[in-house]
């Protein structure tokens, strides 16, 4: 993409006051457009974007999660910068993904903890499930997001740009203070080889790929998978729902309602009316 088109980007971009993570998926996915037919993506025409994102999808094998952005890089960059009509730039209507979340029992959890004795990566992952946090709000944490006194981590700028607090498990403070003591860290709660910045999420996300494959641990996916487990067990624990929904940090109640289908605890203790009915039964008969 020619420099002065990219600057053109980032700047609709900013005024639209997209995320840093926003601008970074967007340019890279126009980029990776305009690079696989070694044009300028503004020469490209409606039939060269399609044939693009089917390549993604059936050459590729990208998940429909990595489409889907991809998708909204092009819409944004087609239809709101350049403001090209729906006759010059159509993508067919993509219905969303209706995967459940993936989830591993409490015990699974902590055999991915405890299978490293690196304190810092013991911290960080502690940190990321009892917490509730995605990969890139535990490694942007400060120091002083850490509230000791009321129990509580504050997420400066979650997704969607908000600020929210969430749980501070006091297994998670105790871990916390000897990776202090040990550590000592500065800006940043979780830095990378520069103390002076935070931890790339592509650190953190290896961190638990190693220790995953270490504890021997087959089921969930990415470093996600703690964040998902958060919520379910908090559900199957009693957590009222409003009440995850806050610390998760969604913006839709329908978000949170997902792990109502996975939560097996309170599904396996569900009877069936039928067994009811036979327990009533034999009552009566004795």
């Amino acid at each position: 993409m020619a420099s002065e088109l990219r600057q053109r980007f980032e700047d609709y971009m900013t005024l639209r006051n997209l995320a840093p993570r926003t601008h970074e998926a967007y340019i890279g996915a126009v980029t990776k457009l305009s690079r696989f037919y070694k044009q300028s993506p503004d020469k490209l025409s409606n039939d060269d974007i399609q044939k693009h994102l089917l390549h993604l999808i059936r050459e590729k094998k990208f998940s429909w999660n990595t489409v889907n952005v991809h998708f909204s890089a092009y819409r944004c960059f087609y239809r709101e910068l350049l403001k090209w009509e729906e006759t010059k730039f159509h993508i067919p209507p993509r219905p969303r993904s209706k995967q459940l979340p993936m989830v591993m029992p409490i015990e699974d959890v902590y055999g991915i903890i405890d299978a490293t004795s690196n304190l810092k990566h013991r911290a960080l992952l502690m940190t990321t499930y009892t917490a509730g946090l995605r990969v890139s709000e535990v490694v942007n944490l400060r120091p002083e997001h850490i509230e000791r006194k009321r129990m509580l981590i504050r997420v400066d700028q979650g997704k969607g740009r908000k600020d929210r607090y969430t749980i501070l498990a006091q297994t998670t403070l105790d871990l916390l203070e000897a990776y202090w003591l040990g550590y000592q860290p500065g800006e940043w709660l979780f830095f990378g080889r520069d103390k002076t910045k935070p931890m790339p999420v592509c650190t953190a996300q290896k961190i638990y790929y190693n220790t995953k494959k270490a504890s021997g641990i087959n089921k969930g996916l990415g470093i996600h998978t703690l964040r998902h487990c958060f919520a379910t067990h908090h559900l199957e624990h009693g957590t009222d729902i409003y009440t995850i929904k806050n610390m998760m940090g969604h913006k839709s109640l329908k978000t949170t309602l997902r792990y109502l289908h996975v939560a097996g605890d309170r599904i396996s203790k569900v009877k069936s009316p039928m067994d009811t009915m036979r327990d009533q039964v034999k009552c009566r008969q004795l």
